[in-house]
């Protein structure tokens, strides 16, 4: 199925779906400078074990901006034609922001903006984290509802969706014609 043309994509999935390999590729692909604009903080060992490792699966043709709170701002500075974002993730910035005490609707109306009026390629990841139990404190709760407000608001403002499951990628957005899904043999 062929990949449509689009400036903004949001790659949600599981965790250790294959999100961010899948999106690793489709921006490698591109033909652009890739950046990686990464939303991790190494508050442990075990992630700093974690972003060595994210770091270690790219090669040296990207770049790197680390921004674990500003990511509006950033994606409006470096977003243009001749370079492609790869943001990975909303999820940690979600968590970011709800750590730092800011309003997470607020945080992603605006986030939400920035993407829908980016000036280059950006490819969001993402977590879904709604295919679970419903977890049993007001925290983790809050967070779920954060998260699936987030995931709907960049879903809308993003030309595409992709939902990755077990490595394999599910276009939700735009949906396949039945063009691309049947065709002849003949």
């Amino acid at each position: 199925m062929p990949i449509p043309a689009l400036t903004s994509l949001l790659v949600m999935g599981g965790a250790k779906s294959g999100k961010t390999a899948f999106a690793q590729h489709l921006a490698e692909s591109a033909g652009l400078q890739p950046v990686y604009i990464a939303t991790a903080q190494a508050f442990d060992g075990e992630m700093t074990t974690r972003i060595a490792r994210h770091k270690a699966a790219r090669g040296s043709q990207w770049s790197l901006l680390e921004e674990p709170l500003e990511l509006a701002q950033i994606i409006t500075e470096a977003a243009h034609e001749d370079r492609i974002l790869l943001v990975d993730c909303a999820t940690l910035w979600l968590s970011n922001w709800m750590l730092a005490g800011r309003d997470t609707d607020a945080g992603t109306d605006v986030l939400a903006q920035a993407l829908a009026k980016v000036r280059g390629p950006v490819i969001m990841v993402s977590n879904e984290v709604g295919h679970a139990i419903v977890p049993d404190n007001a925290l983790a709760r809050a967070f779920v509802d954060a998260q699936g407000h987030l995931n709907q608001a960049l879903a809308r403002a993003s030309e595409g969706v992709v939902q990755v499951v077990a490595g394999l990628p599910y276009w939700l957005k735009p949906a396949p014609s039945v063009q691309m899904l049947f065709r002849s043999r003949a």
